[in-house]
């Protein structure tokens, strides 16, 4: 998360995905580094424990959110709830 506010603060884009367990943390985040409405992309809770083909399964549905905030996004730092 942080990585993703710093590099967006020196204007390059980003694209932050955290677990859907940990968006309250991320918001969180954001807020104490001065950005609360900060965006960032959501993936379900746990990843960990995924196969590869999971995670690539996973990665293809998020794709183009990801590629929607590098492109059409950026610069607009948002929180998710947002969209």
């Amino acid at each position: 998360m942080l990585d993703g506010i710093l590099f967006e603060k020196e204007g390059v884009p980003a694209a932050v995905i955290v677990t859907d367990l940990f968006t309250e943390t991320g918001r969180a985040m954001a807020a104490s580094w001065g950005i609360p409405q900060y965006k960032f992309l959501v993936m379900p809770h746990p990843i960990a424990n995924l196969t590869q083909a999971e995670l690539d399964q996973g990665a293809r549905k998020i794709a183009s959110e990801v590629a929607f905030h590098l492109v059409e996004d950026q610069g607009k730092l948002r929180d998710p709830s947002d969209r």
